[in-house]
C-alpha cells in the first residue's frame, strides 16, 4: 500500500495515500483497534457532522468573512454535500470505542472535508482546524451531532414505522368489530369482549407511545453548537450559536434551536435519556403486543388457536408442516436489545463529570441502534405479520360458549356465591355453566338464556 505523510500537533503520520483523512484520524485508527468493521461510528452521526460543518461554514461566512472566504465556504459546503450523498463513506473508519468526547470523529470529518476541498481546489485551501472547525470544538459539535442524529432518526424513521403499525391495527380493529371472544386475565378465562376492543388496547398503547416520542423531540432540538470547549463560547463570534442553529434548521428541515444554557448542553444528556425512555416504552408495548399475538395464535390445534398468523417460512428442520411466529420473535428480540441499550444510556448519562460528558459515542451508538432497529423491526412486523392476521371466529365463539366466567353475568340475579358454586360444579363435572345452573336449581334453561347473553357483557 502506498502512503503519504500527514502531520498534526504531535508530529508526522503515515496515512494511506487513497484516504482523505489525516493524521489525527490515523492516530485514532491505530490506537483503538476495538470493534473494527463492526462498531464504527454510526452513519447518522457522520451525516449530522456534515450538516453541522456546512451550517458552521455558512455562519462563519456571515460573521467572519475575513477568515471564512467565499472560496473556503463553497469548498466546505461541497465536501459536506458529498458526505451527505454517501460518496465518501469509506473515509470514516473510526470506531465507537475512542475518546469519550468523540474528538477523533469530529477531526475525522474536519480532515476529510479539508482534504476533499483541497483536492477539488488543486491547492492548500482548507485547514481542518483553522477553517473546517472554525468557531467550534469537539465538545460542542459532538453533543450537537448526537442530538441532531437522534431527533432526525426518531422523526424520519421511527415515528413513520409506528404510524404504519397503528394504521394496520386500526384496519384490523375495523374488520373485527362484530367478533366476540373470551377475555383473559392472569392467563385465565375472564369475561367476554369484542376482538376489536382487544385490538384497540394494542392500538391505544402505540398511540400513547407516539405521543411520548413527540414530546421528547423539542428537548432534543436544543443544540450545544456555539458553546465551544466548556460552554463559554470561547473563540466563536457573538451570535454564532443563534445563526448556526438557524442554518442547521434550514439544512435539515427540522427546527433546531440554540440551547439557552450551553454549560448544561455540554455536560448533560438528560434529553437523550428522556427520549430513549420513550423508545423503551415503545419497546415494552411492542413486546407485549408480540407476545399477545403469539399466545392467541398458539397451536394451531393444541393451543389457544384464536388467530392465524401469516406463514412466512418453515418452522422446523425436523417437524414437517410446523410454522412459527417468527415476526413476533424478531420483534421481541429487538425489544430486549432496546431495553439493554436503555440501561447503557442511563449509566453513561450519569457520568457527566464537571464541564463535559465523556460517554458520548456509546450513547450515540446505543440510541441510534435502538431507533433504527425498532423502525426496521416494526416495519417488517407490520408488513409480514399484522397485515395478514386472521381471526378464527368459530373458535372464538366456541371459547365464549364454554367459558365459566359467564357466571359473572349471573351474580346480579342469583348472587356471587351461587354463581361461584355453579362455575365450580361445571368445572368439576365437565358440563356447561347452563347445565350446572339448571341442575343446582338456580335458574331454568329459559331464565339462564335470558340472563347470560355474552353480546351484552361487552
Amino acid at each position: 500500500m502506498e502512503y503519504r505523510t500527514e502531520h498534526d500537533s504531535m508530529g508526522e503520520m503515515q496515512v494511506p495515500a487513497w484516504a482523505l483523512w489525516g493524521a489525527q484520524t490515523e492516530r485514532s485508527r491505530r490506537n483503538f483497534p476495538i470493534g473494527v468493521g463492526l462498531e464504527t461510528m454510526p452513519v447518522e452521526i457522520i451525516r449530522a457532522f456534515a450538516q453541522i460543518k456546512k451550517a458552521a461554514a455558512l455562519t462563519n461566512r456571515a460573521l467572519l468573512p475575513e477568515k471564512m472566504t467565499a472560496e473556503k465556504c463553497a469548498a466546505i459546503c461541497e465536501a459536506a454535500d458529498a458526505i451527505l450523498e454517501g460518496a465518501l463513506a469509506e473515509h470514516f473508519p473510526l470506531v465507537v470505542w475512542q475518546t469519550g468526547s468523540g474528538t477523533q470523529s469530529n477531526m475525522n470529518v474536519n480532515e476529510v472535508i479539508a482534504n476533499r476541498g483541497n483536492m477539488q481546489a488543486g491547492k492548500a485551501l482548507l485547514h481542518p482546524n483553522d477553517d473546517v472547525n472554525l468557531s467550534q470544538s469537539s465538545n460542542d459539535t459532538f453533543p450537537t451531532a448526537l442530538r441532531v442524529a437522534a431527533a432526525l432518526s426518531v422523526e424520519d424513521r421511527l415515528l413513520p414505522a409506528v404510524e404504519g403499525l397503528i394504521d394496520a391495527l386500526r384496519r384490523l380493529e375495523s374488520e373485527n368489530e362484530d367478533v366476540l371472544k373470551i377475555g383473559r386475565t392472569h392467563l385465565q378465562d375472564a369475561t367476554p369482549l369484542r376482538f376489536s376492543q382487544e385490538i384497540s388496547g394494542w392500538r391505544g398503547s402505540l398511540e400513547q407511545d407516539r405521543r411520548m416520542l413527540l414530546l421528547s423531540l423539542p428537548p432534543l432540538r436544543e443544540i450545544a453548537l456555539g458553546g465551544t470547549a466548556v460552554g463559554t463560547g470561547l473563540n466563536a463570534p457573538k451570535g454564532f450559536d443563534l445563526l448556526a442553529a438557524e442554518k442547521l434548521s434550514e439544512l435539515t428541515g427540522t427546527a433546531f434551536v440554540s440551547a439557552p444554557n450551553k454549560f448544561h448542553a455540554l455536560t448533560s444528556l438528560d434529553e437523550l435519556v428522556f427520549a430513549h425512555g420513550a423508545i423503551k416504552a415503545l419497546a415494552a408495548d411492542l413486546m407485549k403486543l408480540a407476545n399477545d399475538l403469539r399466545l392467541l395464535a398458539s397451536g394451531p390445534r393444541c393451543g389457544l388457536g384464536e388467530l392465524t398468523l401469516p406463514a412466512n417460512e418453515p418452522g422446523s428442520s425436523i417437524m414437517p408442516g410446523k410454522v412459527n411466529p417468527t415476526q413476533c420473535e424478531q420483534l421481541t428480540m429487538v425489544a430486549v436489545q432496546v431495553l439493554g441499550n436503555d440501561a447503557a444510556i442511563g449509566v453513561a448519562a450519569s457520568q457527566g463529570n464537571l464541564e463535559l460528558n465523556v460517554f458520548l459515542p456509546v450513547c450515540a451508538y446505543n440510541f441510534l441502534q435502538s431507533s433504527r432497529l425498532l423502525a426496521e423491526s416494526v416495519a417488517s412486523f407490520t408488513e409480514r405479520c399484522v397485515r395478514g392476521i386472521r381471526a378464527d371466529r368459530d373458535r372464538m365463539a366456541r371459547n365464549v360458549e364454554r367459558s365459566l366466567m359467564l357466571a359473572t353475568a349471573l351474580s346480579p340475579h342469583i348472587g356471587y356465591e351461587k354463581a361461584a358454586l355453579a362455575a365450580q360444579a361445571a368445572a368439576q363435572r365437565g358440563i356447561s355453566l347452563r347445565e350446572a345452573c339448571v341442575e343446582l336449581g338456580f335458574l331454568s334453561p329459559e331464565q339462564f338464556d335470558e340472563v347470560v347473553r355474552p353480546e351484552q357483557m361487552v
